[in-house]
C-alpha cells in the first residue's frame, strides 16, 4: 500500500505529520519496484489478483489520488510492465497535487486498475448510512463516469473497516474492499476483508524485502491491534489529535 511519492522540489499534497510519514520517494519506490521485478516477481492489480491469482504475483495499490500516480509511478510501472490499482478519492480530483479528471482519465486508459477511496476520505465507521451510501455507491458513479469503465474495488479511508461499509459496497457492485490491516492474504481470503502492507517514507530496501517475505509481520499487527483499541476507547477524532501531537512533538525533537 503506497500513498503520494516523493520528488525533488515538489511540495506534498498535505504537511500534516501524519500524512508525510506514507510520502514514499520516488527513488525508493522504483528502487523497491526494480527488486521485485529481477527476483521474478509480478506487479498485479487487485482485480487480476482475485480473478487469476499468480503464485509470484504481488499485488501494488496506491490510495488517494496523487498527481504523483501518473506523473512517477505510473512511468516506473509501466516500465517493468507492472500493473497496480489506484484507489482514488473522488473529492480530491482537481485540488492542488492530486489527479484531476483528464490526467484520471490519462491514468485508466494506460490500463491501470481505478478502485474507489471513497467521496471525501472521511471515517466511514463514523458515518450515518445516507453519507455512507454517497462516499461509497455516489463516489463509485462519478469515478466510472469520468472514466468510462467499471469500478470495483474499494478501499476504506484511514483503514477503517465494518460491516456497514461491506453491505453498503456489495449493494453498490463492488467486489472487494480492503483495509490498511498488516495482513496476508490467503488465496481464499475474503475479498470484502482484504488486508494490506504499508509501505512508509523511509523504508530501506531491506527493510522492503524483510517486508514482503512477512517477517516481523507480527510486529505490525500487535501495533494494528494497539491502535485499534487506542480509536475504539477514544474515538476516531480523539485518537487523531493525540496521533498528531506525538508526531509533531518526535518531528521537532529529531
Amino acid at each position: 500500500m503506497y500513498h503520494e511519492l516523493g520528488l525533488p522540489g515538489r511540495p506534498p499534497c498535505q504537511s500534516e505529520p501524519g500524512y508525510l510519514r506514507y510520502i514514499v520517494s520516488a527513488a525508493d519506490f522504483e528502487s523497491q519496484i526494480h527488486w521485485l521485478r529481477n527476483i521474478g516477481w509480478r506487479g498485479m492489480s487487485v482485480t487480476e489478483a482475485l480473478s487469476s491469482p499468480h503464485e509470484n504475483g504481488v499485488v501494488v495499490t496506491f490510495d488517494d489520488g496523487c498527481e504523483t500516480d501518473l506523473l512517477s509511478a505510473a512511468p516506473i510501472l509501466n516500465a517493468v510492465r507492472f500493473a497496480a490499482t489506484f484507489y482514488i478519492t473522488v473529492g480530491f480530483l482537481g485540488k492542488r497535487g492530486y489527479l484531476s479528471h483528464s490526467q484520471l482519465r490519462e491514468l485508466s486508459d494506460q490500463g491501470f486498475d481505478i478502485g474507489c477511496h471513497s467521496m471525501t476520505h472521511s471515517y466511514l465507521t463514523d458515518s450515518p448510512d445516507d453519507r455512507l451510501h454517497q462516499e461509497i455507491a455516489g463516489a463509485k458513479t462519478e469515478l466510472e463516469q469520468i472514466t468510462g469503465r467499471r469500478v470495483e474495488d474499494f478501499s476504506c479511508p484511514g483503514g477503517r473497516w465494518g460491516p456497514r461499509i461491506v453491505e453498503v459496497a456489495r449493494r453498490a457492485g463492488y467486489r472487494s474492499v480492503a483495509s490498511s490491516r498488516s495482513i496476508a492474504n490467503p488465496p481464499h481470503a475474503d475479498p470484502f476483508s482484504l488486508g494490506r502492507l504499508a509501505v512508509m517514507r523511509g523504508c530501506s530496501l531491506k527493510d522492503f524485502q524483510r517486508l514482503c517475505q512477512g517477517h516481523g509481520l507480527w510486529k505490525l499487527q500487535m501495533r494494528d491491534l494497539t491502535r485499534s483499541s487506542a480509536r475504539r476507547l477514544f474515538g476516531n477524532s480523539a485518537y487523531d489529535r493525540m496521533r498528531s501531537l506525538l508526531l509533531s512533538r518526535s518531528a521537532r525533537n529529531r
